[in-house]
């Protein structure tokens, strides 16, 4: 049972979201297509971004999600395509979020037939210029999103007070492409012939981008272990050359480019005093995760955070389904935080657990509560409405089974909802600087 001051208390916080992928507000308006997570603009796009994950594991097939995501069919014939996959998916977490945005930005308690046509209507009256401050302030309650853009390395975004943009690391390092070696040498203006060329980009990126930045952000757990060995850049020298030259690399040569490359911008990163975002646990998607390698990223994340002791951590998704590790690292390493982007909608209950067992485990400061990780700005609300009831949980059992006082588990609120946001980013330090 939520005790009534502390859902009272958690209701009237706002969150700092310190984790999405929203498109830019000009990119919706746009209209369908104008990005792959963006194929409509009716209510099927609430049921895109991980929704549509669940949906598939249920038995949806590829034909009827074409049809129901086509911008071409009218959204009266599309709820007959989705009600048999939602019915046996819709307590789920990101089936929940659907409702729950539905819920709260349209007043919606049942999504149907006549409803889905309704919130079509909604959406499409309600996509205006400013329609993204109102959605996320008001409708979500949420202060300020971190967003680590889809469509640029660094995006300079319209609303730069609203939504905080993460730098990129993937291209300078486990991404490393001639084509964007190409792209940032001509960018940067730079040689790029040689590492130390390449050093000298990544450092301009830094200088550039960094100080607008709120932290930077590798998502290469997606396609590699994260054990990041230390190579000289003697070593990694000639196989940078090779790469530019166009040659071909085996895997143990292009892993170790890569270890020294993600190694060097983490170094980067603490000379400018940016957290270190990293991607852990979970994939998205479907039918494609290798949990044999999910497995090992707590471990093998330990070499790289005893190396950088003055480089704070932020260890994403709390590496579900392995979270009692990342509560772990946290306890035992100073530089280690733990964010709860993503986790809430991936699977509530285990969020209500792992907020109980994390707080009694390791400081309270080093644990960050809420980041929606969507790139459809409706379905944060959906997924912040989750957060909350999940946090209340967390510490309504936490003074119910003794763990805690009321007062020490409402004093922990806002702290947790936006004051760690706000002592480790340095966007919440110094003023804003706005792209011109």
């Amino acid at each position: 049972m939520i005790r009534p001051e502390i859902r009272d208390r958690v209701e009237a916080t706002p969150f700092v979201d310190t984790h999405e992928h929203l498109l830019e507000e000009k990119t919706r308006l746009a209209g369908p297509g104008a990005h792959g997570l963006q194929p409509c603009v009716d209510a099927a796009l609430l049921f895109y971004h991980y929704a549509k994950d669940d949906l598939w594991s249920a038995g949806m097939s590829a034909e009827e999600q074409e049809r129901f995501y086509s911008p071409r069919v009218d959204p009266s014939d599309k709820w007959s395509i989705v009600a048999p996959y939602w019915q046996r998916s819709r307590h789920t977490g990101y089936l929940r979020a659907v409702a729950e945005s539905a819920r709260h930005l349209y007043g919606v308690e049942e999504i149907d037939s006549a409803s889905f046509v309704r919130i079509s209507a909604a959406m499409r009256d309600q996509a205006k210029p400013g329609f993204y401050r109102t959605i996320i302030q008001q409708g979500a309650r949420v202060e300020v999103c971190q967003v680590n853009s889809l469509e640029a390395t660094f995006c300079e975004t319209q609303y730069p007070d609203l939504l905080q943009q993460d730098l990129s690391l993937v291209p300078f390092s486990t991404g490393l492409s001639r084509e964007t070696i190409a792209t940032f040498g001509a960018r940067s203006g730079l040689s790029t012939a040689t590492l130390d060329d390449w050093h000298r980009v990544i450092d301009w990126a830094f200088a550039t981008y960094g100080p607008r930045a709120d932290a930077v952000k590798s998502q290469a757990a997606y396609h590699r272990r994260l054990d990041y060995a230390a190579v000289s850049a003697e070593d990694a020298a000639p196989l940078y050359t090779r790469l530019v030259r166009g040659e071909d690399l085996t895997g143990v040569e292009r892993k170790a480019l890569e270890d020294h490359l993600m190694r060097y911008c983490v170094s980067r990163a603490g000379d400018a005093g940016l957290p270190v975002k990293l991607h852990c646990g979970y994939y998205a998607g479907v039918d494609r995760m290798p949990l044999d390698r999910v497995r090992r990223n707590a471990a093998d994340l330990c070499p790289l955070l005893a190396d950088f002791p003055g480089v704070t951590f932020v260890l994403m998704h709390i590496g579900y389904p392995y979270q009692d590790e990342f509560i772990a690292l946290a306890k035992h390493y100073q530089n280690v935080v733990v964010d709860l982007c993503w986790a809430w909608i991936i699977n509530p209950a285990a969020g209500v657990r792992f907020v109980k067992e994390f707080l009694m485990a390791a400081p309270s400061s080093k644990l960050l509560t809420f980041g929606g990780d969507y790139g459809t700005v409706e379905n944060v609300v959906g997924h912040a409405a989750i957060a909350r009831q999940g946090l209340a949980q967390a510490l309504s059992e936490l003074v119910d089974e003794g763990w805690l006082t009321e007062r020490g588990a409402l004093d922990l609120i806002e702290p947790l909802m936006r004051g760690n946001a706000h002592a480790l980013f340095p966007t919440f330090r110094a003023p804003r600087l706005v792209a011109s």
